[in-house]
């Protein structure tokens, strides 16, 4: 058997639970995971809580967790990369890495380093592919200054740290804080907030090339327009961000293996970490995404797996 966390009506983390279940069986180009790591991202709240059924409608009981690290224990018809017994780390094919077991798609999966902390193997995938994705396309390259907001956050700190990997300057807002911690991994740290826009001019020199956002206050948004010429240039991730109002792309995640294993890459190199705030078990489920929902999370919260 194997354990799963779920949930049957959308609500706060009072509405999950933890069952046991047969461990699902991988399809074609699947293979199953015994998982050891699971990260956890604002969009599995968004989902547990109803505000993605529009477009992402729940299906009672639904699983959560849409990055994972494990060992390879069932592979489907079709796979020959992977092997059982083999530490892999990537996407899950579906909400469902909350778990003590899950599938994925071989095709997108990497293999994990030895290097590779398992908490930070399970929270790489998602947060980490999103910044890449959103970086690639505003053009951030060596020698632009770029504007990331929520910059200490999963997916901010990874964007700070891959845009410092291409040669970008990388100013990034973040509560007082979490300063030292943007100055430790490469970004000139400013206090968000009203007069955000005057703060950011005194440190950016010459001006601010591309933002990115991850936090969706008016604040961030209202000074990414008033700071960057080009609006092709100014993204968001944010579920709350009004991006009709300011006339700014919305952006989301295209995952590769390919992609990933840049990342990996980057990595074993020493020049992106994975920041976990805090490792949990499943049967701490509660307390995990009350944590989560809360905000203020300065890198990444993890299930932890035996």
């Amino acid at each position: 058997m194997s354990s799963a966390i779920v949930f049957t009506e959308y609500g706060g983390p009072e509405v999950l639970r933890l069952v046991e279940a047969e461990p699902p069986t991988p399809a074609e180009g699947q293979v199953r995971i015994r998982m050891r790591a699971a990260g956890l991202q604002p969009a599995d709240s968004l989902l547990r809580s109803g505000r993605f059924r529009a477009f992402m409608p729940a299906r009672f009981p639904q699983r959560l967790g849409n990055e994972l690290a494990g060992v390879v224990d069932a592979v489907g018809p079709g796979v020959t990369e992977f092997q059982v017994g083999q530490e892999v780390l990537g996407p899950a094919a579906a909400p469902g890495a909350h778990a003590d077991h899950a599938l994925a798609d071989a095709a997108q999966l990497v293999a994990k380093p030895a290097g590779l902390a398992w908490n930070e193997a399970g929270a790489l995938s998602a947060s980490g592919q999103t910044a890449a994705t959103c970086l690639h396309d505003l053009r951030v390259a060596e020698g632009d200054t770029v504007l990331i907001h929520g910059a200490a956050g999963g997916v901010g700190s990874m964007a700070v740290q891959i845009a410092v990997a291409r040669g970008a300057r990388v100013v990034g807002t973040a509560s007082e804080r979490n300063h030292q911690f943007l100055r430790d991994i490469g970004a000139i740290p400013v206090l968000y907030g009203p007069g955000l826009a005057e703060r950011v001019r005194e440190v950016a020199g010459a001006g601010v090339d591309a933002a990115f956002d991850t936090a969706g206050t008016d604040d961030a948004l209202a000074a990414s327009v008033e700071l960057v010429t080009d609006v092709s240039r100014i993204g968001t991730v944010a579920a709350g961000a009004d991006v009709e109002r300011y006339g700014i792309r919305r952006m989301s995640t295209r995952r590769s293996a390919g992609q990933l294993r840049e990342l990996v890459e980057l990595a074993e190199g020493g020049k992106l970490r994975v920041f976990v705030q805090r490792t949990f078990g499943l049967e701490q489920a509660h307390e995990a995404y009350k944590e989560l929902d809360g905000g203020h999370v300065r890198g990444k919260l993890v299930f932890l797996m035996s």
